[in-house]
């Protein structure tokens, strides 16, 4: 098992790191480099800025029981059918029962955006969701463990 992170979009690669550690799990962080990504604990894995590069990656790399965290439903749905976790940066658990109506609901706010050339954006971060990440993280890792 690898906890794999799409670290283009993810603030709480510290706390993630805590947990990997804690729980002597490998983990990887896949961003582009013009990012400035450090790590003491993970592989930090560069890639070139090109559109979907670390996505490509993430989901070469993905086998059956890793954990990718991302926010990007299209990767998830991609992870979740090579039998792989997929959690987003806020801590939503994405399953199979859940996708199809995430990427239904991503569609839809795209042809929105199209119609009324406005696009306003996801709501700021808080410590909530990190708390909400780092709890379901651990709910995952403590399954696996069983």
């Amino acid at each position: 098992m690898v906890i794999r992170v799409d670290g283009d979009a993810c603030p709480a690669i510290n706390k993630i790191s805590e947990l990997a550690k804690k729980y002597n799990i490998t983990m990887k962080i896949y961003a582009n480099y013009a990012h400035n990504i450090n790590s003491d604990y993970a592989e930090v894995v560069l890639l070139d800025t090109s559109s979907q590069s670390v996505d490509m990656k993430i989901i070469s790399e993905t086998k059956e029981s890793d954990i990718i965290i991302t926010q990007d439903f299209g990767l998830a749905s991609i992870v979740l059918s090579k039998k792989a976790y997929a959690i987003s940066t806020r801590g939503l658990i994405y399953t199979n029962e859940n996708i199809d109506s995430l990427l239904y609901e991503r569609y839809l706010n795209e042809q929105i955006r199209k119609a009324t050339k406005r696009n306003k954006g996801p709501k700021k971060r808080t410590e909530e969701d990190n708390k909400i990440l780092i709890e379901n993280l651990e709910k995952i890792l403590l399954c696996k463990s069983k």
